[in-house]
């Protein structure tokens, strides 16, 4: 734990807090998706259909990510991700039907996928070459914490709110980008 450097622990907690945040964002959805069917008179296998289509679209924006990562550095598209994530996210709160949550959710997703492939390799670039195994399961433990802080924000949000507040208070983790822009060092793959 002493041999990683300040600026690798920067990168290491950016990465690991963006995985935390899309286990939350993951989560919520599924905590409230009997919400919205009910609101918007669909049944749960639609509202569940449209979980996969956020998922499949993963895959371009993790390709997306890549692209742009091994052009521009690490850290770009790791903040791209993390405003994508809030756009998206607050405007299911206002979403007018069932369509448009289904539009914004696969949206969505294109911010996922590039928040983990921006995210992992920043993280395991920076890390000191011996730990990078221990690093990588850290990394992977912030899904839970995720799932966790999801499910107790939810626990207070959707009784006192509703289930569309829950989409405003996952938005604001996007402030993070503040200090990753100024705290995190970018690493470069040419």
């Amino acid at each position: 734990w002493k041999e990683p450097t300040r600026a690798q622990w920067s990168a290491f907690s950016a990465a690991w807090v963006g995985w935390v945040l899309d286990a939350f964002d993951t989560t919520v959805f599924l905590l409230v998706m009997h919400h919205i069917a009910k609101e918007f008179g669909v049944g749960i296998a639609a509202v569940s259909g449209s979980m996969t289509l956020t998922l499949l679209v993963r895959l371009l924006g993790g390709y997306a990510a890549g692209w742009m990562a091994d052009r521009w550095g690490r850290k770009l598209p790791l903040m791209l991700s993390l405003i994508w994530l809030a756009v998206f996210d607050g405007a299911i709160y206002f979403a007018p039907s069932f369509t448009a949550v289904v539009v914004l959710r696969t949206i969505f997703g294109f911010g996922m996928g590039a928040e983990w492939t921006a995210g992992t390799a920043m993280a395991m670039e920076n890390w000191p070459v011996r730990s990078r195994r221990l690093a990588s399961g850290l990394l992977q433990a912030g899904w839970p914490i995720g799932f966790l802080l999801a499910a107790l924000t939810a626990y207070f949000v959707v009784p006192a709110w509703g289930w569309r507040a829950l989409f405003l208070f996952a938005a604001v983790p996007a402030l993070l980008v503040l200090p990753i822009r100024w705290m995190v060092p970018d690493s470069h793959s040419k």
